[in-house]
């Protein structure tokens, strides 16, 4: 099978592979399962697979695409033009503040280039406050990180801080022939429902962020030695951390408590 499909060579620098399994293609459409007058939000429709059922069954949606031909395509497609508003651009960059409201919350979704998927869901979580959910098709290794449970092998900073402020499912695994060209990976859809109310609450999202960069960035050494310098031993015990614990044994609700503790002696400091 040829890289070109309906006229358009998939692009290697914008990570694109397009999906054609018209099963899978349904059963991701029935997962998002759109209704008219929902804000409905995707990042990089691509050839359209999953944006003409998403229209066709909502009415309207909001694309946001960075190949030009492809937003040329869509803004010029017989049956989508009505129904698209093409935002042209790195979903990176967008304000998606300027598109939801209260009583219309964001409900994103998207294959997403498996090059930019954990910065690009980093960047979303910024706005979580104002998305109900997200679809997202990542690489299954991606999903299987997002949703890792303590203790696990898969078990990091993307999974604490994802955690943190979204419910995480594993809703579909997808096989790499339903794309085309076939990714050497295997791929999986994830569903993110940003909570209103996080079961683990931290002061300071940033703070949470550096914690679990440092805390992961050698993950065969304890606690101890990758806080060093950040947090003593006296103080992990205070906050009954176990020192001598390696950083993907600790739950989300731990590295909560050492960021708050963080954060507290930072404003300490600043008086």
């Amino acid at each position: 099978m040829s890289k070109t499909h309906l006229g358009h060579r998939a692009r290697k620098r914008f990570g694109q592979n397009f999906l054609h399994d018209q099963q899978i293609i349904d059963s991701i459409v029935g997962l998002i399962d759109p209704q008219p007058g929902q804000n409905l939000l995707e990042i990089g429709p691509g050839l359209a697979a999953l944006t003409e059922p998403v229209a066709d069954q909502a009415g309207f949606l909001r694309v946001i695409e960075i190949d030009r031909d492809l937003a040329d395509r869509l803004e010029s497609h017989p049956f989508l033009n009505q129904k698209l508003e093409v935002i042209r651009g790195d979903a990176m960059q967008v304000d998606l503040q300027q598109f939801a409201s209260p009583e219309q919350p964001l409900r994103v979704f998207g294959n997403l280039p498996y090059n930019i998927s954990t910065p690009l869901i980093f960047h979303l979580l910024k706005f979580s406050p104002s998305i109900d959910n997200m679809h997202f098709m990542l690489q299954k290794e991606v999903v299987d990180r997002l949703a890792a449970e303590p203790g696990s092998k898969a078990y990091g900073r993307i999974s604490v801080v994802v955690q943190q402020a979204c419910r995480v499912s594993s809703v579909l695994d997808v096989p790499a022939a339903a794309f085309n060209p076939p990714p050497k990976v295997e791929s999986a859809v994830v569903r993110l429902e940003p909570y209103q109310t996080s079961p683990t609450p931290v002061k300071d999202k940033q703070q949470l962020h550096q914690l679990c960069l440092q805390a992961f960035n050698q993950r065969r050494k304890t606690i101890r030695n990758n806080l060093k310098g950040l947090i003593n031993e006296e103080q992990l015990l205070q906050l009954s951390i176990d020192p001598g614990a390696r950083p993907e044994t600790l739950s989300v609700a731990d590295y909560c408590r050492m960021a708050d503790w963080l954060t507290e002696q930072d404003s300490s400091n600043d008086e």
